[in-house]
């Protein structure tokens, strides 16, 4: 009775991984598929495939530039440490400011932040893309992080301040260590934030040498035409950073975002 119902946990759990990675496959297919046979009915095995779609892409269309332009714009910064440990006056209130800030709806912001950026002269620049992003990123950051710091062990950290070192040291030499899985985490998400940010992308770069990777997937289509191939084909490019970092760093991202719910 038990091995029949591990067959049937085995059996459903197949299935689940099935649907899920189809739809990634079908699209790593079809980015190899010609155009003109893009939309007829097709094998699941292919038996003609080919690379027109990503030579069109960096041969015709420089998408090196957007993938450029969204490594150097998906970063961002925390600070959870100070709001975690050090004794601050009004700390809750700060951190609840700090979450205000994630609750306006972008399109809300959008053109107070385009005037101000207009008037800094910081459009189509990558601090212009740079700031926005760390001002949405930073809030989801700063809670995830304060959480996970708070239930790590206190004990060590007074053990070193009371042998001699000094909080900055404590905090480099051993709560940054402990925290390692929930800075992974948080950072990873930030960068997946970033990374798949269209809105202020769209709104803040005015040509092609700024465009970040989704903006420049969406202006692919031309009047008459979607380039369907390209777009599959960056697509698949655009998901290649992603993979490899979870896939890199996916014991740290359960490690962090499990350690977080629970005490220390």
């Amino acid at each position: 009775m038990m091995k029949a119902g591990r067959t049937l946990i085995v059996i459903a759990s197949g299935l689940l991984l099935a649907a899920l990675g189809f739809p990634l496959y079908w699209m790593l297919i079809a980015s190899m598929t010609p155009e003109s046979s893009l939309f007829a009915s097709q094998p699941l095995l292919p038996v003609t495939l080919s690379l027109d779609h990503y030579r069109a892409l960096f041969d015709q269309r420089d998408f090196w530039i957007p993938i450029r332009n969204s490594l150097i714009v998906a970063t961002a910064t925390a600070c959870a440490y100070a709001l975690a440990r050090l004794p601050m006056r009004g700390r809750g209130f700060l951190l609840a400011l700090i979450l205000a800030v994630s609750m306006f709806p972008q399109i809300s912001v959008v053109t107070p932040l385009y005037l101000i950026l207009r008037e800094l002269h910081l459009l189509n620049t990558y601090p212009g893309l740079v700031l926005p992003y760390v001002t949405f990123s930073t809030p989801l950051a700063v809670w995830l992080l304060t959480a996970f710091i708070r239930q790590l062990p206190r004990d060590l950290e007074d053990a070193a301040m009371i042998d001699g070192a000094s909080r900055l040291r404590a905090a480099r030499d051993v709560v940054l260590p402990l925290a390692a899985p929930g800075i992974a985490s948080t950072a990873i998400l930030t960068f997946l934030y970033c990374w798949n940010e269209f809105l202020f992308a769209l709104s803040f770069t005015l040509g092609p040498e700024r465009y970040t990777v989704p903006v420049a997937v969406m202006l692919f289509r031309s009047r008459y035409q979607v380039p369907w191939g390209e777009v599959l084909a960056a697509t698949v490019i655009a998901s290649v950073p992603i993979v490899v970092l979870v896939l890199t760093c996916q014991q740290r991202i359960v490690a962090g975002l499990s350690a977080g719910a629970s005490k220390g």
